[in-house]
Formats: structure tokens, sequence, C-alpha cells
């Protein structure tokens, strides 16, 4: 192998770190998540960075697609499920160890399901989240 250069981790292994980082989630946040799936893909399609608005270059650790719960109302319903994907391929590239793997799927993770509640990127620059 060539010094300084990561060696892909399995999917497994990187699915594992997805469900740690839910599972460490508190008991009363673990039950508000309602209609949510999340899931691993190995990077973000061309369409979906189109449709954010990102160039080449631009680099996206995970989305959320979905109807935040902020916005939901009586009339929510039979809707399909929300939608949090963690993209592998941008988070293994920007890490220099397993560790920092760790962390940044952690953050990704929270800062995807802060979406669900309905906070916005604003929000969270505001909060120190970025």
């Amino acid at each position: 192998m060539i010094p300084g250069l990561r060696r892909p981790r399995k999917a497994k292994t990187f699915e594992t770190l997805v469900v740690e980082a839910l599972d460490s989630l508190p008991p009363d946040i673990q039950e508000k998540l309602e209609n949510v799936e999340v899931v691993v893909e190995w990077r973000p399609s061309p369409a979906q960075l189109r449709r954010l608005g990102l160039g080449p270059g631009r680099t996206l650790y995970g989305l959320y697609e979905g109807i935040p719960h902020t916005r939901r109302t009586s009339g929510y319903n039979m809707v399909l499920p929300d939608k949090i994907t963690i993209f592998r391929q941008p988070i293994e590239a920007h890490s220099h160890s397993d560790e920092q793997v760790r962390q940044i799927v952690r953050r990704t993770v929270l800062h995807e399901l802060a979406h669900h509640f309905g906070i916005s990127d604003e929000r969270l620059r505001q909060l120190g989240a970025y």
C-alpha cells in the first residue's frame, strides 16, 4: 500500500458507525424519530448535487430529504418516509484516521437529524454546529 493512502473501510463497518451514532441518541430523541429512514450511499448523485446548487469540488457528507417536523400538519399522513443519506466516499476521502471517520459520521448524522426536526443550516451556524 502507498504510504498516506487510506484503504476504504468495508461497507458494513461504515454502516455500523451510522448505527452507533443513532443508538447514541438520548431515548427521548429516539422516540421522536418518526417516519424517517437513514441510509448509506457511496456518494451523492449528480442530480442531488445539481438540486442543491453544488458545483464541482464541493463536498456533501449527508442529505436530508423530507418534511421536517416543524412543517408537518394534521394532514401529514400516508406519506413516504423522510430520507437521510450518509455519503461514505466523501467522508472517507476527507478523513485521515478511523477515529476521524467516526467523528464525521456522527456529526453528519446529527446534522441531518437536526434538519429532520426543522433546524435550518442558518440556525445550526448560530448554534456553532458548523
